[in-house]
């Protein structure tokens, strides 16, 4: 793969600073994000886990009040009065 970007000078004067071409620079820090993320984030969710994440999002719909048949202006500011 190969990637065109503008280097700011503070990471061009860093490679010099540690004798390494730009190029190869940013390979090293891209290279160190990688091995820093965990890999279980890229694991498949079981259907179980899918569930309990969907139950904890609706968890509190009980307390949403129901919309009105058709919402209006005034519906929507009735509380900014």
């Amino acid at each position: 793969m190969e990637i065109t970007v503008k280097i700011p000078d503070e990471i061009a004067a860093r490679a010099k600073a540690r004798g390494l071409r730009v190029e190869a620079y940013i390979e090293e820090i891209l290279a160190q994000q990688v091995e820093a993320q965990p890999s279980e984030t890229h694991r498949p969710q079981t259907a179980a886990e899918i569930r309990t994440w969907l139950d904890s999002l609706a968890q509190f719909s009980d307390k949403i009040p129901p919309l009105p048949e058709t919402i209006s202006r005034e519906w929507i500011y009735q509380e900014h009065n």
